[in-house]
């Protein structure tokens, strides 16, 4: 009888270790330059006129939006130094990952400027920040960045939707298409990207969340009762619904949020199997954004293989 491989480092490991590892640990040293040849493109979808891979790497955990804790999220800003963001783009072109996704900021902006500088080519997705219903001049910064597509951050547009202000979110995407972008509308609630096709709003593609994560709390209480757990709350019925609506768009949609921002990670084999269940029920026109960690392994390497088999199979 075969006995079970020993569990490599995972993004679980690192969860459990992080607070030891905050302090005193030594500087991982950057990986070298190497003549390796660069893996084929992953297979691509069609986002406007560019061909978008179908793992996109995303920005929270180079910029500390860990979803766990207040460490957590500034030990991996604290790691993401410029220079290991640099590393970690290029092990994405070697890998055959083609497209890149974060939030404006003026740390993000800064590494983009310092990838392009050195020669980097990854297309660009910016999500908006939660303010910019109160300063919607920023999309015009963003644009004369060039991104191939801009969406108002999730959090902010179902905020609008709660207050009844979706006519301040319509003009966001407005001026967005105004500055020639690519225009998305980001959801953690299927409800949002149902309205919008409905109403029939000028958009290009969806970045879909596969949890729902911005419920009210008396939205929680009325699924679960008073007594909540402690932090984000991530239901596994969620998926299910959410699947539901990017089949019924003909829009491509960018799910993200596949591994629920880390609990879902514990062996290889989940992480193998969050992406399968994601790629089964998402149309072929659609993709993933997945945040990928270098610190205690190649997880960059390693969901691009799984990526490239499945799609493959």
């Amino acid at each position: 009888m075969s006995t079970p491989d020993p569990a490599p480092a995972t993004r679980r490991d690192f969860l459990q270790q992080a607070t030891a590892i905050a302090t005193g640990m030594a500087a991982v040293a950057e990986a070298p330059a190497t003549d390796t040849p660069a893996d084929p493109l992953l297979p691509t979808i069609k986002l406007g006129p560019h061909a978008v891979t179908r793992l996109i790497i995303g920005g929270n955990p180079i910029y500390g939006y860990s979803h766990f804790n207040k460490l957590l999220s500034q030990h991996m800003t604290a790691w993401h130094t410029p220079e290991r963001v640099q590393a970690l783009l290029r092990r994405c072109d070697q890998a055959g990952l083609n497209t890149w996704q974060n939030s404006y900021a003026e740390r993000t902006l800064q590494d983009l400027d310092r990838y392009r500088a050195a020669g980097g080519k990854m297309h660009w997705l910016l999500l908006g920040d939660s303010d910019w219903d109160q300063h919607p001049e920023r999309v015009d910064d963003a644009a004369r960045r060039k991104p191939i597509g801009i969406c108002p951050h999730g959090s902010l547009a179902e905020k609008l939707h709660r207050q009844d202000k979706l006519g301040v979110l319509t003009d966001l995407l407005k001026r967005i298409r105004h500055n020639g972008v690519l225009v998305g509308l980001s959801a953690h609630n299927p409800a949002l990207i149902e309205l919008c096709e409905e109403k029939g709003w000028d958009v290009d593609y969806y970045m879909a969340c596969l949890y729902h994560r911005t419920r009210t709390r008396a939205e929680y209480e009325a699924i679960l009762g008073k007594d909540l757990p402690l932090g984000e709350i991530y239901l596994p019925s969620d998926p299910p619904r959410m699947f539901k609506v990017v089949r019924s768009t003909p829009k491509p949609c960018l799910v993200y949020k596949v591994l629920a921002a880390g609990r879902r990670v514990e062996r290889p084999a989940e992480v193998r199997n969050c992406f399968k269940t994601a790629l089964e029920h998402i149309k072929p026109t659609d993709a993933m954004i997945v945040g990928m960690y270098q610190q205690l392994g190649d997880q960059v390497g390693e969901d691009a293989a799984i990526v490239r088999e499945l799609c493959h199979a």
